[in-house]
C-alpha cells in the first residue's frame, strides 16, 4: 500500500468511526472528549472495535549532570534510591497502577549507580519488572556542553523503541511514558525552550519545589544552556535535525527513551500516553522529529509544573484530566490509561439507536 493509498484508508475508517460513535444510544457529542479519542483509537488500531485492556507504564530513569549545579531541591542520588523504590513497588505511579489495573515496567537508562543486581533481587521477591537499558552512568551538565553525544543519544531513543517492541510482545495496547531522574525539569525546560524559542520564565517552574532564589538560578542555568546548544544547533539542515541536536544537546538519557518510545508506537498500533511536563517535552520532540508519531500520541493531564501548558500547546493536543500532580513517574498516565479504555469500550460495546430499539429525537 503506498501512502496515499495508506492515508485514504485512515481517512475512510476516520469517518466509519465519527459515524459510528455518532450511531450510539446518546445525544450527539453527548460523551465530550471522549468520543474523539474512540475514534482516534479505532483509526490507530485500524478496527470499530478498538480495546487497549492490556495497559502498561514504562518508567525510563536517569540522572543528570545539571543536578550537580544545584537546580533540584533534592540531592542527585534519590535517583537511585527511588529505583530500590520503584521494584519494591512502593512509588506513587506503581500504586496508582495497581489501583487502575495497569502494569508497570521500570527501564534505567542512565541512573548513576551499579544497582543491575540488587534491583534484580528486589523485583525478583516483590514481582516488579525492571529492565536493564544503561547508556551511560548519566548524563553531561547540560549548561557548558551537550548532555549526550548523538551516539548516545541514538542509544537511548533505541532503548525507548526496545520497550515499545517488547510491549508489543507481550500484546500491550497502550503505554504511559513516564520519568525518573534529579535535575530533568531543568533538563525539559531548556530543551522545550529549544523546541519553541521560549524563554526560561515560560518554560522553567519549581520542580520539585524549589525555593524563589533556587528558581532564579534554575532559570539562569537554562539560559546558558539554551545559548550554548542555539549555537552548536546552527547547522541543522531542516527542522527534524534541529529536534534530534536540541535533544542530544540539552535532554537527558530518559527523555531520548521517551522520545523513542513515540517513535516508535505508530508501527504497532500502541496508543502513547505523555504523562507529565518532562514527558510531554520529550514526546513534542519526537513529534517534531516525525509528525506522523503524533498520531499514536495522547496527552494525560495537565500538570501544575511551569511550562507544561506551553508543551501540551505547542503539541496541539488536549490533555484528558487536570489534577494538580507536578509528580511525574508516569503517575498521571497510570490515571488516564483507564480513560483510554472507556472510551474504546464505548466504541465497542455501547449499543446503537437500532440494536437497542431506541427512537431517535
Amino acid at each position: 500500500m503506498t501512502e496515499s493509498e495508506s492515508e485514504s484508508a485512515r481517512t475512510a475508517l476516520h469517518r466509519r468511526a465519527q459515524v459510528a460513535i455518532d450511531q450510539k444510544t446518546k445525544p450527539l457529542g453527548a460523551l465530550g472528549h471522549l468520543e474523539a479519542i474512540a475514534v482516534r483509537l479505532a483509526v490507530l488500531q485500524g478496527t470499530l472495535a478498538p480495546d487497549v485492556s492490556h495497559a502498561r507504564v514504562i518508567v525510563f530513569a536517569a540522572d543528570h549532570g545539571v543536578a550537580a549545579d544545584g537546580v533540584s531541591a533534592y540531592p542527585p542520588q534519590v535517583t537511585a534510591e527511588m529505583m530500590r523504590n520503584f521494584a519494591r513497588g512502593g512509588a506513587a505511579v506503581c500504586v496508582l497502577a495497581r489501583a487502575g489495573g495497569v502494569d508497570v515496567e521500570i527501564v534505567d537508562v542512565g541512573v548513576d549507580a551499579d544497582l543491575a543486581e540488587e534491583l534484580d533481587a528486589i523485583a525478583a521477591a516483590a514481582g516488579t519488572r525492571v529492565v536493564h537499558g544503561k547508556v551511560r552512568r548519566g548524563s553531561r551538565n547540560l549548561r557548558v556542553e551537550p548532555a549526550m553525544t548523538n551516539a548516545e543519544c541514538d542509544a537511548a531513543i533505541a532503548v525507548g523503541r526496545a520497550a515499545v517492541r517488547r510491549a508489543a510482545a507481550d500484546g500491550v495496547q497502550a503505554i504511559g511514558l513516564g520519568e525518573m531522574g534529579i535535575g530533568n525539569t531543568t533538563a525539559a525546560s531548556a530543551l522545550l525552550g529549544a523546541l519553541t524559542g521560549l524563554p526560561p520564565e515560560a518554560t522553567v517552574g519549581r520542580g520539585t519545589g524549589v525555593d524563589d532564589e533556587r528558581l532564579a538560578h534554575k532559570r539562569a542555568v537554562v539560559r546558558a544552556a539554551t545559548v550554548r546548544a542555539a549555537v552548536e544547533r546552527h547547522g541543522a539542515s531542516d527542522r527534524a535535525d534541529e529536534a534530534r541536536a536540541a535533544l542530544a544537546s540539552l535532554g537527558g538519557l530518559e527523555l531520548a527513551a521517551i522520545a523513542g518510545a513515540v517513535l516508535e508506537a505508530p508501527a504497532h498500533g500502541i496508543a502513547v500516553m505523555a504523562d507529565g511536563f518532562i514527558s510531554t517535552v520529550a514526546a513534542l520532540a519526537a513529534v517534531r522529529m516525525v509528525p506522523e508519531a503524533a498520531d499514536a500520541l495522547f496527552v494525560a493531564h495537565r500538570s501544575a509544573e511551569h511550562g507544561h501548558a506551553a508543551a501540551i500547546d505547542a503539541l496541539g493536543m488536549r490533555p484528558l484530566l487536570a489534577l494538580d500532580m507536578r509528580l511525574g513517574e508516569g503517575s498521571g498516565a497510570a490515571l488516564a490509561l483507564p480513560v483510554l479504555r472507556a472510551a474504546a469500550a464505548v466504541l465497542r460495546e455501547m449499543a446503537t439507536f437500532e440494536s437497542a430499539g431506541v427512537s431517535r429525537g
